[in-house]
């Protein structure tokens, strides 16, 4: 049995929702740094960390609840590609929760508030196709066995748990097979929650073909997980994906999804513009929808963040 309260509940009982941070790499860039690199924002961690406590801080003072760590594509064989040996690496994977930790309590500190909650660090376990770094996690079909995805996931979990993560974010997961894997490596740490977000192929189901319904299904089987939704994916694909979440859940929906532009990943890059929608205007919406984490993925700001926290607070 779990003997830490769910840290999602705990806010849900006393608030309506909870405000997630938005784009980390989007924020970095607008300070100068070139993420074009297969570390992505993790690089930041070896070249500039108190520019990366610095976007943390910007989020909370925005309005979020929760922030989200740049562990993302933060891996230890990612680290040993550039010829980082495991005990530095697992060190720099820790600090990304230091930094957020940090923020937070820094944040608290000088502008501690009774009308919202003491936000939460959530640490960011990225998919297998992160690591990849060519697009996969939009695709999920990576034809590696379950034990291969084990083998990748298990030493970051554990560091990001031992550095002090309230809670874990499995995020942008493509496939069922992952989703599987990652909650079998939580029973490895029975003391953690997580919530588990996936990549969309469209409204009803995940990149790689998968039903949301079976998504939900899972995860209503575990304990540890204490939100299931969607990250990383358009916004028109948003509200009928909550829809059909809640018909087969109720574990709280999280979603943030990104600006509304296209990425190609191939190129790296984002096309077209903005939606005329944005995260304000459509988050009341998400939440008559059944949403109650609601935040923003790439592309978004703090500027988004505080739109949406200023609807609702």
């Amino acid at each position: 049995m779990l003997k830490k309260m769910n840290p999602i509940d705990a806010i849900l009982q006393e608030h309506s929702l909870i405000i997630l941070d938005g784009a980390m790499a989007t924020e970095l860039e607008s300070h100068g740094c070139n993420l074009d690199d297969p570390l992505w924002s993790a690089r930041v961690l070896l070249e500039n960390p108190q520019l990366i406590y610095q976007v943390h801080l910007d989020y909370f003072r925005a309005g979020a609840d929760c922030a989200i760590t740049a562990s993302y594509q933060a891996t230890v064989e990612g680290f040993a590609k550039r010829g980082i040996q495991e005990k530095e690496a697992l060190e720099l994977i820790k600090k990304t929760v230091e930094l957020a930790k940090s923020a937070r309590d820094d944040f608290w500190q000088d502008e501690l508030q009774v009308y919202r909650p003491k936000p939460l660090v959530a640490a960011s376990v990225g998919p297998y196709g992160a690591y990849l770094a060519d697009g996969s996690e939009y695709v999920g079909n990576y034809g590696v066995s379950d034990e291969t995805l084990r083998d990748f996931h298990r030493q970051r979990m554990e560091a990001l748990i031992e550095a002090g993560a309230d809670i874990l974010a499995l995020e942008t997961i493509p496939s069922i097979q992952e989703a599987k894997v990652l909650i079998s490596l939580l029973k490895e740490f029975p003391n953690t929650y997580a919530w588990l977000s996936f990549s969309l192929k469209d409204e009803n189901s995940i990149s790689e073909g998968t039903l949301l319904q079976e998504c939900a299904e899972l995860a209503n089987e575990n304990e540890q997980i204490a939100a299931v939704g969607l990250n990383c994916a358009p916004l028109d694909y948003v509200t009928g994906a909550i829809s059909n979440l809640r018909n087969h859940t109720e574990k709280p929906v999280i979603v943030y999804p990104n600006s509304g532009e296209t990425y190609d990943p191939e190129t790296k890059t984002w096309h077209g513009q903005e939606s005329c929608n944005t995260l304000e205007s459509k988050s009341k919406e998400w939440y008559e929808a059944g949403a109650r984490l609601i935040g923003g993925c790439c592309r978004t700001s703090p500027k988004d963040i505080e739109a949406v926290a200023g609807k609702w607070r």
